[in-house]
């Protein structure tokens, strides 16, 4: 079938096996080496741009030039892009960008082209399966520093690479960096048949602690229990008490951390659902950005709120290796699902950043040049 054809919705789930192949850390001794490519690189390539903001209307699926990889940089020839919320914030001006700006944020492939000065010691070589964090992914092509791309390990496949990369290492930072959750401690997760709510339970039933999360309709509430869900929340009016179940869970001591990517519409009720001393993480903006709030609320239980963003907790080469090697590892050895709610042709792109903004998916969405 034509990739221009519209693919069927379809819920794909695959399971991993345990591997051996552990990702290695590398040095940064520089090697020097001229561009290398593999196979013939086209001029033109398609690629989804925006140069204004606003609905799925300034979506443009158009022809441009193929970028060349600059010093340090590895080209990289796109088999699955992935579909974040936070494409929709650049896309509508949430989040302030220069244009004309190609949208995406991460993306599964092939090397293609090795610009000069690019780290030997990174291992890198054309025809290596990669997957990568970085802008200007909407693309067949796309220009990424080396330093921001791993290799992807033996018994994972592309696709399962680029739909667990951008929201497996969100969830897993989370849990060890934003609040660090402990075997046996209450955790409360919103949308948790999401992206990054799927992973976030997955990751919370491997470590020991027991999830609440919420859901928006009852036909997610099995499936948010496959993911690690221990107590289930319809969260709508008339279905679901969040807040008493809570204290219900916990004997009215409230969890330990909230990961809230909902933003405005939870922000006030993830406050009273946290214990002393525990951690409301808002991590996203699905219903809007949370409003300014008097800090002197917190005081009542010496809570915590952060607003964590994943590149700061993969500021470096190091942390990248450190989370990526530990993310592979946990897919194959504790066999997680990776739950893929649809693969469209990049021209269909304003259908995916429709239904990304329904609220209605469950897991990933992906993009197929």
């Amino acid at each position: 079938m034509s990739f221009a054809a519209r693919l069927p919705i379809s819920l794909t789930i695959r399971q991993f096996h345990p591997a051996t192949h552990r990702v290695s850390a590398f040095s940064r001794q520089l090697n020097p080496r001229p561009l290398h490519t593999m196979a013939p690189i086209p001029k033109m390539m398609k690629a989804v741009q925006i140069e204004t903001t606003g609905g799925t209307e300034v979506l443009q699926h158009k022809d441009i030039p193929v970028p060349t990889p600059k010093d340090n940089e590895l080209l990289i020839r796109n088999e699955f892009i992935g579909v974040n919320y936070i494409d929709t914030y650049f896309r509508t001006g949430l989040y302030p960008s220069p244009k004309p700006m190609i949208l995406g944020r991460e993306a599964s492939g092939t090397i293609a082209a090795l610009g000069a000065q690019v780290p030997g010691s990174l291992g890198f070589a054309n025809g290596d399966r990669v997957v990568y964090m970085g802008p200007s992914a909407y693309a067949e092509y796309t220009a990424c520093p080396a330093e921001k791309v791993m290799k992807i390990p033996q018994g994972i496949t592309s696709s399962d690479a680029c739909a667990a990369f951008l929201q497996g290492l969100t969830a897993l930072t989370l849990v060890e960096e934003t609040h660090k959750v402990q075997s046996g401690d209450w955790v409360l997760v919103l949308a948790a048949t999401g992206g990054v709510g799927g992973w976030l339970c997955q990751i919370l039933r491997a470590k020991g602690a027991k999830t609440i999360g919420t859901v928006g309709s009852e036909g997610k509430v099995d499936i948010a229990k496959q993911q690690g869900a221990d107590v289930v929340v319809i969260d709508r009016p008339g279905q679901g008490d969040v807040l008493k179940t809570v204290k219900e869970c916990t004997g009215g001591q409230g969890v330990a951390a909230v990961f809230d990517g909902v933003g405005k519409d939870t922000f006030e009720r993830s406050l009273e659902c946290v214990a002393r001393k525990g951690t409301v993480a808002s991590f996203g903006n699905a219903s809007g950005a949370v409003e300014p709030f008097l800090i002197s609320k917190l005081s009542a239980k010496n809570a915590k709120v952060a607003r964590p963003t994943l590149f700061n907790y993969l500021f470096t080469r190091e942390e990248l290796e450190h989370y990526s090697a530990k993310l592979f590892k946990m897919m194959m050895d504790e066999k997680f699902s990776v739950r893929i709610h649809d693969t469209y042709p990049l021209a269909d792109v304003a259908r995916a950043h429709t239904d990304i903004e329904s609220r209605k998916t469950m897991g990933k969405l992906l993009l197929k040049p």
